[in-house]
């Protein structure tokens, strides 16, 4: 049995980025990945539903540009990106489900929009006070832990529209739970993650561009330089360790290292038997996080019918079944694409349906916004992470209320050799793929500097 300088279990961006910045270093590292395929929660699918071969990113696929880690990345690897199409109006469905155009201005009552102008100050006064990667350091910490983005949103507001906007952005949107589900203070975190909260609610600065090929590309990319460093169908059940070093078991196969990153998400980290078991405050931390639900659906039409009637595909409301929608059409591609996406309760209830019944539902739901042409694509796509049993979920994991103040430092912390990471628990760029390569550099940095220590 080979002994490594470090084993890197998961072929996600987080693990392939600690790879590769070990091996540029010197150091002798192979990645083990359960998966056939690399890339984690990315993933680039082509279908032939359209009577052409067509391209869909079914997990994450945006770059903004506050993520100058990946961004770097993209320019290190030599990765194009192209700007997300966005010429024309938007659409918003309130409660009477009637689409109005917008340009700047939400087609609200001047009094909700004042009161979601309020909250969103509030929000980003507590995200410029907070240190992502420590946000239990926060002044009022421990309270904001301790009740939901509900509670909070309805101790400073009285306007129900205002709560139900501001909700949809970090709930459905991002953290894929309702917001009675997560607390004030995850809130806060998702939105100093991204830079402010206002950088939340502007499409254009979250979604800004794609890379040509898909994001996929990044891991795709990352796993080639390495080589057969990069081993597919490795599903790592056993890790028995010591100060000295790890032995890693797969199958009736061993692998021993002196270093052991565990690059998957918290949760699935449970899925791996330690010896010795891992300290009981590691455990129990990674029990009171979970992953959000939703469902990704892109819909193709001959031609992307919304731009013609000047609009730019970007489409919310916060009662829909589809609480958000974009133009997703690739660059180059003659055909126009949505995007739209059904999260949390509403995930769970599609999840409940049989598949003709739920794809008609969720057209039905984008026919709201774009018309009676939405109803009927050319192709059709759903990506349902929460069925696969190595990731369970999506975007990313969080804690229950509570949970952040409690056990959030643990889950940066090694033991023994070994470290733990991914985007869920990354500052900056928190349950973005951003946060994965800074996550992955800073394990690879400081494996390098322990080596030399």
């Amino acid at each position: 049995m080979n002994t490594h300088d470090v084993i890197v279990i998961g072929a996600g961006v987080t693990g392939l980025t600690a790879a590769w910045r070990l091996a540029e270093a010197g150091q002798e590292v192979v990645v083990l990945e359960a998966r056939d395929r690399v890339g984690g929660r990315l993933r680039t699918d082509v279908t032939d539903q359209a009577g052409a071969p067509a391209s869909f990113e079914i997990g994450g696929q945006w770059v903004s540009p506050d993520q100058d880690a990946l961004i770097s990345l993209l320019a290190e690897l030599g990765l194009p990106t192209y700007p997300r199409h966005r010429d024309g109006d938007s659409l918003y469905v309130g409660r009477d489900r009637a689409a109005r155009r917008f340009a700047e201005d939400l087609p609200v009552s001047p009094s909700t929009r004042a009161a979601i102008a309020e909250l969103t100050k509030k929000l980003d006064e507590l995200a410029a006070a907070m240190d992502p990667a420590r946000p239990w350091e926060l002044a009022d910490a421990r309270h904001l832990d301790s009740i939901s983005l509900r509670t909070w949103l309805e101790e400073q507001c009285d306007d129900a529209e205002a709560r139900d906007n501001i909700a949809l952005y970090l709930g459905p949107a991002m953290l894929t739970k309702p917001a009675h589900a997560f607390s004030a203070l995850q809130a806060v975190q998702m939105a100093a993650s991204a830079g402010s909260f206002s950088n939340l609610l502007d499409a254009d600065v979250i979604l800004d561009r794609r890379v040509v090929g898909g994001l996929q590309s990044v891991p795709i990319e990352l796993a080639r330089r390495l080589g057969d460093r990069v081993r597919l169908g490795q599903d790592v059940t056993h890790v028995a360790w010591t100060e000295e070093g790890v032995v890693v078991h797969v199958g009736d196969d061993a692998y021993a290292a002196r270093r052991l990153v565990v690059a998957v998400p918290p949760t699935v980290v449970r899925r791996i038997r330690f010896t010795p078991e891992l300290p009981a405050e590691q455990r129990i931390a990674r029990e009171h996080q979970s992953f959000g639900l939703v469902v990704k659906v892109q819909a193709m039409y001959p031609t992307p019918f919304w731009r013609a009637d000047g609009l730019d595909g970007t489409a919310f409301g916060p009662y829909e079944l589809v609480h958000e929608a974009y133009d997703n059409t690739p660059e180059g591609e003659s055909r126009g694409v949505l995007v739209g996406f059904v999260s949390d309760v509403n995930a769970d209830a599609v999840g409940a349906l049989d598949a003709e019944e739920r794809r008609e539902r969720i057209l039905d739901a984008l026919a709201t916004y774009f018309g009676e042409q939405a109803r009927h694509p050319i192709a059709y796509v759903e990506s349902d992470w929460q069925h696969q049993e190595l990731t369970g979920g999506a975007y990313g994991t969080s804690f229950d209320l509570g949970g952040l103040t409690r056990w959030g430092h643990v889950l940066r912390q090694p033991v023994g050799p070994i470290e733990f990471g991914s985007s869920d628990v990354a500052g900056l760029g928190f349950q973005h793929v951003d946060g994965a390569v800074r996550v992955g550099t800073e394990i690879a940095a400081g494996l390098g500097a322990r080596a030399t220590a």
